[in-house]
């Protein structure tokens, strides 16, 4: 699901960079421009599916990294020397949202499953702790950042991807939507990694590597057009984005690890850190319940008047 998200960020991002180009394609006439060449970007990223060194996986996500830098620039540029004013007000707190933007916030720190592939090809796995504390600090310094940018130089009218709000005449903004294209583009190999590799070592020894590797590209080409059409179906960035965080995020980042941790520690673990994991997976679950209730019924609601018009 995280994955559909990426691609519906990918055509929504293409649809604004590309605007008024037209590209017909002969036998399909029932396929939109923006969806032409999302298929087309879509099958550029194709081959990373393939790779099997994690290492040029991680190649790959340092380029995400990369465009996630030159995006917030391209904000903080826009705030400072655009034509955008961040003069909006920004309330306190509506509580009636939380339920619906959690999944959001969940979303945003649930990168545990790449976890144990990422700690098994560092080169020196001792300093895996200082990374991640390093890493998760510098992804909410960043989104703290951007979420402030986005309240206060568009207030309620901000779209769900703060690069669809930009004036869309500046250079920079040409910018920050090539990067949000691109973005995409690098996470499908990182994402796909953990599946991949279960998946090869769950094939039979007698197979040889050569055609393990074709299995697992396979697989991989199969599941990753199923999310291209999942994407192109339900093309609402937020909703599923949401849903994804409340539905799935929250018990990969919250719930399971808490979880296993009290039954591997459970003759020895101290009743504090207990009575804290036992939190963590109640306000998990009701946060998971609640969010995914709030991010379905908004979705419903979205399809049912996208179908109705």
């Amino acid at each position: 699901m995280a994955l559909v998200s990426y691609t519906i960020s990918l055509h929504d991002n293409l649809i604004t960079v590309l605007s008024g180009t037209q590209i017909k394609l002969p036998g399909v006439p029932n396929l939109h421009t923006s969806q032409l060449i999302t298929v087309v970007a879509v099958l550029i990223a194709l081959p990373s599916l393939w790779l099997r060194d994690l290492s040029s996986i991680s190649f790959l996500s340092s380029g995400g990294i990369l465009m996630s830098l030159v995006i917030f620039i391209s904000v903080v540029c826009t705030a400072a020397f655009g034509s955008v004013e961040a003069n909006h007000s920004i309330p306190f707190l509506h509580v009636k949202n939380i339920p619906a933007i959690s999944g959001l916030y969940i979303y945003s720190y649930a990168g545990h499953f790449v976890f144990p592939n990422l700690y098994k090809a560092m080169k020196d796995p001792s300093k895996f702790t200082k990374v991640s504390i390093v890493s998760f600090a510098a992804c909410t310094l960043l989104y703290t950042a951007l979420a402030f940018l986005g309240a206060k130089m568009f207030g309620p009218e901000v779209n769900p991807q703060i690069t669809l709000s930009l004036p869309r005449h500046h250079f920079i903004t040409k910018i920050a939507l090539w990067a949000t294209v691109l973005t995409p583009m690098t996470k499908y190999g990182l994402e796909f990694a953990p599946f991949a590799i279960q998946l090869e070592n769950n094939l039979p020894d007698s197979l040889s590597s050569r055609m393990k590797l074709i299995i697992r590209g396979f697989v991989g080409s199969i599941i990753l057009l199923v999310i291209l059409s999942l994407a192109l179906s339900v093309p609402y960035f937020e909703h599923v984005l949401s849903l994804t965080g409340s539905l799935v995020s929250v018990c990969i980042c919250m719930t399971f690890p808490s979880a296993f941790y009290i039954k591997l520690s459970w003759p020895h673990i101290s009743k504090p850190v207990l009575i804290l994991n036992l939190f963590l997976i109640a306000f998990g679950s009701i946060l998971g319940v609640l969010g995914t209730i709030s991010s379905a019924k908004m979705l419903i609601k979205t399809l049912l008047r996208a179908h109705s018009t």
